[in-house]
């Protein structure tokens, strides 16, 4: 059925150039049984973040086994010309190659399971930030969002040079390093927090920007969607491959209600009148092919 789903994305929905692929896995909640020694199931799902759809997934029993997942989806999909981003978990020597083989980009959250590499380029940017960066090779960005009495500001900076870092070179096309600062003001108190990547893309802070904001998407619509609307944490399906099979058609709905844009409301209130209008569910379904290109 997998398969199936792939082979109607690709026939029928037009990805844009250079666009965001946002990798990240999701619990599904409501397939832990109590009393059972069965796994919770985890997906690995890959989200097309410009165009909002759904390109393909993969389901796993462990959470730890989405390192061997996250390969196996990639190499189903079409990366050529892509920009993938992956969190820390899939921040692997032979996840940065498989991309780059593919003809691929890459945005790799870097954290402490990369050991010395993830202390390097945190003292790399500690000692720049030291001097103000200057007479470093870099470029910087900044963002601020004021919503709800929250002040976000954000800052996002890159690095080339990496060749001196320790490992580098197991990293197939790595050119740039990225930081990005995020301080958050609610109600009188300031937060701050630093996070770091690894990318095979040139010196250009608003780009990296933009894969960091893409890669977050995937929680902000994908996930939450699936939660809110099509209620999926609550899901217990667990019998046989009755978990994968309507996980890929919930992704097929959201496909569709997503590109759907003749109906008022959020993508719930389009699942119900999709349900009690055969009028309006005929429509969704008979959309045009080489839909989703903004």
């Amino acid at each position: 059925m997998q398969q199936c789903f792939l082979n109607w994305v690709q026939a029928v929905f037009e990805i844009s150039d250079g666009q965001l692929i946002a990798v990240d896995g999701k619990t599904l909640r409501g397939s832990h049984e109590r009393g059972s020694k069965r796994s919770v199931i985890h997906r690995v799902s890959a989200w097309a973040s410009q165009n909002r759809i759904v390109l393909g997934q993969r389901h796993v029993n462990e959470k730890s086994n989405e390192i061997t997942a996250i390969p196996e989806l990639l190499r189903v999909l079409n990366l050529a010309g892509s920009v993938v981003s992956i969190d820390a978990m899939g921040c692997q020597t032979a996840i940065a190659q498989q991309i780059v083989e593919q003809q691929g980009d890459y945005v790799l959250a870097l954290k402490g399971n990369q050991g010395n590499l993830h202390k390097d380029v945190e003292q790399l940017f500690n000692q720049a930030r030291q001097k103000q960066f200057r007479g470093v090779e870099h470029d910087f960005y900044e963002t601020q969002d004021q919503k709800h009495g929250r002040v976000e500001l954000r800052r996002y900076w890159v690095m080339g040079n990496t060749d001196y870092l320790i490992g580098a070179e197991n990293w197939a096309k790595l050119t740039t390093v990225g930081c990005v600062e995020s301080q958050r003001q609610v109600n009188g108190k300031t937060t701050c927090e630093l996070r770091y990547y690894l990318l095979s893309l040139p010196l250009d802070a608003e780009r990296f920007a933009e894969a960091v904001r893409g890669h977050w998407r995937i929680e902000n619509q994908l996930h939450w969607m699936l939660d809110v609307a099509f209620q999926e944490d609550k899901a217990r399906s667990t019998a046989g491959y009755s978990s994968e099979n309507l996980a890929v058609i919930r992704h097929l709905a959201v496909n569709l209600l997503t590109q759907e844009k003749s109906a008022k409301g959020g993508m719930r209130a389009k699942r119900l009148k999709a349900g009690w209008d055969d009028t309006y569910l005929l429509k969704v379904l008979a959309q045009p092919s080489n839909l989703s290109r903004p």
